[in-house]
């Protein structure tokens, strides 16, 4: 379960009752897991360095496109969460559509950067999400050594 949209960087105290409401969740067993979704360098950061997250949705693509700081940038703060065993799910990985001409290099880099565990792809059409299938099946695995 994740709290959607975060961009503040003291989400960890604005959201602490939403936190906690997840918190119990996962106790009781209703949920697995919990997080955010960040929508900004400060919220990632916070995200980073907070033992409360489980798992976070990372906007990341080759381009930087509609993400929270360059992708060098963004790499970084997610090896810094893996380092503490949060599950990770890239998104944005098309650029919100600006590598709509280029899903192969799109998804060849989100694969291969070694840091998600999971990605979200958007599709427009049927034909779109059947080809997005076909390069995701023709990227992966992707060579250990590529990671």
């Amino acid at each position: 379960m994740l709290i959607h949209c975060i961009t503040e960087g003291d989400w960890t105290t604005r959201y602490r009752g939403a936190m906690d409401i997840l918190s119990e969740a996962k106790v009781k067993g209703i949920i697995r897991a919990h997080g955010v979704s960040c929508q900004s360098l400060p919220a990632l950061r916070a995200a980073a360095a907070s033992p409360w997250v489980d798992i976070d949705l990372v906007r990341l693509n080759p381009i930087g496109s509609h993400m929270d700081a360059d992708p060098d940038t963004v790499i970084r703060v997610i090896r810094q969460m893996r380092e503490q065993g949060k599950g990770i799910v890239g998104t944005k990985i098309g650029g919100q559509g600006d590598l709509r001409d280029r899903p192969a290099e799109a998804i060849r880099y989100a694969l291969g950067t070694g840091v998600l565990d999971a990605i979200t792809l958007g599709a427009e059409s049927q034909n779109q999400q059947s080809n997005l299938i076909q390069r995701i099946a023709a990227a992966w695995p992707i060579p250990v050594s590529s990671r």
